[in-house]
């Protein structure tokens, strides 16, 4: 396994970079690599990289693919013999080794000799590393300066890793927090395969990074199931912000990023009592709150600019004389500032941070049981909070409904993380009664917030007036159909009680 961080570094901060990083101890060396494929791709598909690189004057055989963790990928290195001229790619060198194995399954029967790859886009990288020791871990410090080259494209690369060689994976992350608030770095999950692939097809925008169903492990204690949210929301959160902050996203990355903090902060509130450090989990969820607020506004501009507005071009609404709806303006710019990556670095501290404390008498002993009687505690609490909102939903004002809906969402959160530990059937009942309810209220908070937009408009035109008398004509709708989806989940099976 290779652990390691990676950070794109701003322009203006490069020179400031590569002074710290070059001292007297700093080694140079020249990376030029080629990067191969199948022509149908199969091992993109299977998230592999297979590469023959030069190094200085060595040719080394590389082969990596997904890992365990936020920080892991498998890889698997063979230095080869000198000889003049470029070796050829030969995959049955990495025989015997679980990246081996994928390599092999990707490839297919029968054709283990590789005649069927062929390279696909190539790299040219000056790098600049160095070691150091940092909380009980060494670290290698690598400064990365070049290109990623597909026929006549490239794109240039200008980036910094940080790969743990030993020691505990939150020193690591600690390192990199100090540069990147000392740099204004931002944390790319993207690697140079990835980016090099993309080149080579003329691929802008990939599909936007969803959250996966979290199975807890099995065994774990209350303090390995919440690092587990952790890892399972940042999973989520740290491809979608990468395309952020890369330009290369549209909506929906700026959608699932919000719903991977939506999840991220229902780990850090609803269960910082498993985490074994009660006030530092919870100081860390009050400062997400800020930057998710920038993203919700981000998020709402998006919502009228890519839904309403073209409904209510199509119900007849006149042409704004003024600049339409636009979307949601650079939300690259927040999750590049350092901020915001030093918030997903404190978080990954926390998903590999040792309890602080046994969080119950149980722990050491932990079972199935006792983890969902804790998560059925949880849930019901959270419960007892969202439906107190819900039964006044109809007559409360639009702030008490927006908080019924938040609360709503990280009970539904809140499900996801534990639903492994909890009878399957009930529960997903009860899921798909959430997501009508939160589906309806959604629509009913996105008629209030565009009405909200044309209100304010200090010099309104007709088209203003126009959304006004149709929001308002949509509204009483939008409201039965929420009340009658509320309803419907007030009976859905309560899967926080026993029996």
């Amino acid at each position: 396994m290779e652990t390691e961080l990676k950070f794109q570094v701003p322009p203006t901060r490069r020179a400031a970079l590569r002074r710290a990083v070059a001292t007297a101890r700093v080694s140079r060396t020249r990376l030029q690599a080629m990067y191969a494929d199948t022509p149908d791709h199969r091992l993109a598909q299977a998230g592999l990289a297979l590469r023959l690189r030069k190094e200085g004057r060595r040719w080394v055989q590389t082969l990596k693919g997904r890992g365990d963790g936020l920080m892991q990928r498998l890889e698997h290195e063979v230095q080869l013999p000198a000889q003049t001229g470029v070796p050829t790619l030969d995959p049955r060198l990495h025989a015997g080794t679980p990246a081996g194995a994928l390599l092999q399954a990707a490839l297919g029967a029968g054709d283990g000799d590789g005649g069927a790859l062929a390279p696909l886009y190539r790299t040219d990288i000056q790098r600049l590393h160095r070691r150091v020791r940092h909380a009980g871990a060494v670290i290698e410090i690598a400064y990365d300066v070049g290109r990623i080259v597909a026929g006549s494209q490239f794109v240039p690369v200008d980036e910094i890793e940080f790969e743990l060689i030993s020691g505990p994976p939150a020193a690591l992350a600690e390192l990199a927090l100090r540069w990147v608030q000392r740099h204004g770095l931002w944390w790319d999950v993207r690697t140079k395969s990835e980016r090099g692939f993309r080149l080579a097809q003329g691929l802008h925008e990939v599909p936007a990074v969803r959250a996966q169903a979290l199975v807890l492990p099995d065994g774990a204690d209350l303090h390995t199931a919440w690092q587990a949210m952790l890892a399972s929301a940042l999973s989520q959160a740290l491809p979608n912000a990468a395309e952020l902050a890369a330009g290369s996203a549209g909506p929906q990355h700026l959608h699932q990023l919000r719903v991977a903090l939506r999840r991220l902060r229902t780990a850090l509130s609803l269960f910082a009592g498993w985490s074994g450090q009660d006030e530092t989990v919870l100081a860390l969820e009050a400062r997400w709150g800020e930057a998710f607020t920038r993203l919700g506004a981000a998020r709402d501009a998006d919502v009228l600019a890519d839904t309403l507005w073209p409904q209510l071009m199509a119900a007849g609404a006149p042409a704004l004389q003024r600049q339409p709806p636009a979307l949601g303006g650079d939300t690259g710019e927040l999750v590049r500032d350092p901020s915001f990556s030093a918030l997903l670095l404190q978080t990954l501290a926390l998903a590999h941070s040792e309890s602080a404390a046994r969080v119950d008498s149980g722990a050491a002993h932990p079972s199935p049981r006792r983890l969902a009687d804790a998560a059925r505690k949880i849930l019901q609490a959270a419960w007892k909070r969202a439906h107190a909102d819900a039964r006044q939903f109809e007559l409360a004002p639009d702030e008490l409904r927006h908080r019924a809906r938040k609360r709503l969402k990280r009970l539904r959160y809140a499900i996801e993380f534990v639903a492994s530990v909890l009878p399957r059937k009930p529960t997903r009942a009860l899921q798909r009664a959430l997501q009508d309810a939160l589906e309806a209220l959604g629509q009913s908070n996105d008629l209030q917030v565009a009405d909200a937009h044309f209100r304010a408009q200090t010099e309104p035109e007709p088209a203003d007036w126009f959304a006004l008398g149709w929001l308002a004509a949509q509204r009483q709708p939008a409201l039965r159909h929420a009340l009658g989806a509320l309803k419907r989940l007030a009976k859905a099976p309560p899967v926080w009680r026993k029996g």
